[in-house]
């Protein structure tokens, strides 16, 4: 009894916030009080306040080049990450650890450190400002986790199927893309739903490497909302906007659970 209590208490203190956020996104935007903040309104104005939001910050084009850089930038990195793990592990790479440490230990430095020479070097080789060059940047940033996982499911593949591939008289390439991709499926799914997550919700790059509506991430035009450019947008509007933007993780997330799980327990053989 008192474990339960003890549940449900910490329960509640866990969902305290996304009831205040739920109940101000969807209160009128001219009738927020914050002294009323826990109370809800009798009037749902959610939809309207997106479109306030979409109206105001343009996020219409935004969410487009989020789309574009969550899907494409993963996609890429996986397949690069799952390239390096089969030429690692399976072609059995001379220095092979050593070249994954290389991979790897680009991880180990704070993102905040690649600002500066990122805003630079995009500057004078006219990336800044592009989607190209967000796209090379997630996509370089998500190599590393995604080599480290299938570095560690390939390693649990017997060698022998590679031996009769090579045997019957298949290429290298042939080899990864029909027998070895497609057995590493869920592994290569989990790292790309927790890849398409760190995109969708990226505040600094975008940030930093961005200028324009049509280019910057969701999440920096979603924080542009709240600067001075658009004083004076009420609550209700900017916490609907977070609402919408986070739904697709959300969602992906529940719909991909099993998936996900399955692909974690797979890549940490």
């Amino acid at each position: 009894m008192i474990r339960r209590a003890v549940l449900i208490v910490l329960g509640l203190i866990w969902l305290g916030p996304t009831y205040l956020l739920l109940v101000n996104a969807a209160r009128p935007a001219a009738s927020y009080d914050p002294s009323k903040a826990w109370q809800p309104s009798g009037s749902f104005a959610l939809f309207d306040n997106i479109a306030k939001a979409v109206d105001s910050a343009n996020l219409s084009e935004s969410l487009a080049s989020t789309a574009l850089y969550s899907i494409v930038s993963p996609a890429l990195g996986v397949l690069i990450g799952a390239l390096a793990g089969y030429t690692i592990v399976v072609l059995r790479l001379r220095h092979g650890f050593w070249w994954f440490l290389l991979i790897f230990g680009g991880t180990i430095f704070p993102s905040q450190m690649l600002l500066v020479p990122l805003f630079v070097g995009y500057s004078d080789l006219g990336l800044y400002d592009t989607r190209g060059g967000l796209l090379l940047v997630y996509t370089a940033i998500n190599v590393p986790l995604a080599a480290f996982v299938l570095r560690n499911f390939y390693s649990g593949v017997a060698f022998s199927i590679f031996e009769a591939a090579r045997m019957d008289g298949a290429t290298t390439w042939r080899i990864f893309w029909r027998i070895y991709l497609p057995l590493s499926v869920s592994a290569l799914a989990a790292v790309f739903i927790l890849e398409f997550t760190f995109i969708w919700n990226d505040l600094i790059f975008g940030l930093t490497l961005t200028q324009t509506e049509d280019v910057r991430p969701v999440m920096t035009a979603l924080a542009g909302l709240m600067t001075d450019v658009y004083a004076g947008t009420p609550v209700p509007v900017g916490l609907a906007a977070g609402l919408m933007v986070s739904l697709p993780t959300v969602l992906l997330f529940l719909a991909t659970q099993r998936l996900f799980a399955r692909g974690l327990s797979l890549g940490s053989v």
